[in-house]
């Protein structure tokens, strides 16, 4: 059984790459990073969803990027709300909650890892499509980092190939769902919202929420996480 690396937030699209990853027969290491968010809420989605995946390791690692500013979900800027869906998603638009470089951190990171263990493939959830127009969710970043990975490693020189996996690349919010659901998720383990309430409770008015609701409409399912 090969080893992967899985990027875990406790959101619902990295918890659902994960289960693919799963379902193709890969033994899992999750890692989730602790990067100076607003919240903890989500880093303890990410252990209910590790859990639940029956992973062999999980490792939450801290990258403070905080340190940096220049998000809204590492500082006290407000958070955008009420956002239409067409503007949400509209790639020549990149909102406050764009994290300067993450996914290039994360994968950096994840790389680190992979390299260690021995593994070659890396899974990330980013989609191109139900998206807020972040430039390191587009296929062309993805494509990079791969060609990178080989570049930047000492198994890569030696002949290494690493694979970036991003299996809901091009899939909706909807497609998301339902493929989840065919592999058995609860997706009421995993958080999405940028700005939760008291108990984590999701605002249901950032752009993530307005996502999240517009999937599970357009699946015809209602949310689990919004009956419990």
């Amino acid at each position: 059984m090969p080893d992967a690396v899985v990027l875990l937030s406790g959101g619902l699209d990295s918890y659902t790459a994960a289960a693919i990853a799963r379902a193709d027969g890969y033994r899992l290491f999750a890692l989730t990073v602790r990067y100076g968010q607003r919240h903890m809420r989500e880093i303890d989605a990410a252990r209910a969803v590790a859990a639940a995946l029956g992973v062999e390791r999980h490792v939450e690692l801290d990258a403070d990027l905080s340190v940096f500013g220049g998000s809204s979900l590492t500082t006290e800027e407000s958070i955008p709300k009420d956002r239409p869906l067409d503007r949400a998603g509209a790639p020549s638009e990149i909102p406050s909650t764009y994290v300067p470089a993450r996914n290039t951190v994360f994968l950096a990171l994840a790389l680190a890892w992979a390299e260690t263990l021995g593994a070659r493939d890396i899974f990330i959830g980013v989609n191109a499509l139900d998206y807020s127009g972040y430039p390191d969710c587009r296929p062309e970043f993805i494509e990079a980092f791969e060609r990178l990975a080989s570049l930047a490693t000492a198994q890569g020189v030696g002949g290494a190939r690493f694979r970036i996996h991003a299996p809901l690349q091009h899939l909706t919010k909807a497609e998301i769902i339902r493929k989840g659901l065919l592999l058995g998720l609860d997706y009421g383990l995993t958080h999405s919202c940028y700005d939760p309430g008291a108990g984590g409770r999701p605002c249901g008015r950032c752009d993530s929420c307005a996502l999240r609701a517009a999937g599970f409409a357009q699946a015809g399912i209602a949310d689990p996480l919004l009956l419990r």
